[in-house]
């Protein structure tokens, strides 16, 4: 019943906020409905997120097909989000892992093996302009076309994807306009695709933060050493769908994201995570961590040197 409440709630808020953006009203009013509708796309792709991981609608097939269709109204086709993320999970901040389904980190070693063209690349998937272009890069290309080239037989609804959201954004052009089409669908799971490619990016990649090599990494401690609690507004954590507890859902991904901070009050040993938010001295602070120094178990400038320093209250 809980399930169901949140999906059918997260809708009517979702299904309003659109409508506003898309009908004819006042400019002000639609580019509100056009934030509130991306806000809310990123919860909306929280409880997918969940679903996939058996936290939501553990038995019933029709929660879980709603829920899929939100993943690939946001370019993430059930079955990429599945083998990706499944595997991220077994490997978060583990060094010569992290790259698969999340963002790579590389060694002073590494980097001094890398071409320039490796060198660039590995800068542009770390930087603000990837995510900020996250809706073609991260979500068109990485999670549609590039999982179908590998495998298409088992990642068609890439392209279906794809396919599915031009035909939306020609349906809603013709039927409301160019304009609607924009405020509506465009501009609202454009931004909301770059928020949660962000959001992933913070959740391990923030100062405090221990990547492991393989010998040496262990599930737990990569769960609440390696995964961020990021500290926002409960309007916030509402639109995020409690994301931000990220160091407790590493620990259990079964638990819905409704009962994390449950868990969090509930046990003194989740409650001194490493911390980031969204305030810009924190953001700022997430982008500078270039390299990982695993011989002394820190992150380092692109000298493979210098110690990037960071202010531990400024979150």
């Amino acid at each position: 019943g809980r399930n169901w409440f949140v999906l059918a709630s997260t809708f009517a808020v979702l299904g309003g906020a659109e409508a506003v953006a898309m009908l004819d009203l006042p400019l002000p009013i639609r580019l509100l409905g056009t934030v509130i509708a991306t806000l809310t796309w990123v919860r909306a792709f929280i409880i997918f997120h969940d679903a996939r991981h058996g936290a939501l609608f553990r038995e019933s097939p029709v929660g879980r097909f709603l829920c899929d269709i939100v993943g690939v109204m946001l370019l993430s086709p059930p079955s990429v989000w599945k083998e990706t993320h499944d595997y991220h999970h077994r490997n978060n901040a583990k060094l010569m892992g992290a790259a698969i389904g999340s963002y790579p980190v590389a060694t002073p070693r590494m980097w001094n093996l890398m071409t320039k063209s490796q060198r660039r690349q590995y800068k542009f998937v770390r930087s603000p302009l990837n995510m900020a272009m996250a809706y073609l890069t991260v979500f068109g290309f990485g999670m549609c076309i590039s999982p179908f080239i590998r495998a298409p037989k088992l990642h068609w609804m890439g392209p279906g994807s794809l396919i599915n959201h031009v035909a939306l954004i020609g349906l809603v052009t013709w039927a409301l306009g160019f304009t609607s089409a924009l405020l509506g669908v465009i501009l609202p799971l454009g931004m909301a695709m770059t928020a949660g490619a962000y959001l992933f990016y913070a959740q391990h990649n923030f100062p405090d933060a221990i990547i492991a090599e393989r010998r040496k990494w262990n599930y737990h401690v990569a769960a609440l050493k390696s995964s961020s609690m990021m500290d926002m507004s409960p309007v916030m954590h509402w639109f995020t769908g409690n994301i931000g507890y990220h160091h407790i859902h590493h620990l259990n991904h079964r638990i819905p994201f409704y009962r994390l901070p449950q868990a969090m009050a509930a046990l003194p040993e989740l409650q001194t995570p490493g911390r980031t938010s969204l305030r810009p001295r924190d953001v700022a602070a997430c982008f500078r961590l270039h390299l990982w120094d695993n011989r002394r178990n820190l992150w380092v400038d692109w000298d493979g040197k210098t110690p990037i320093k960071h202010d531990t209250k400024a979150a």
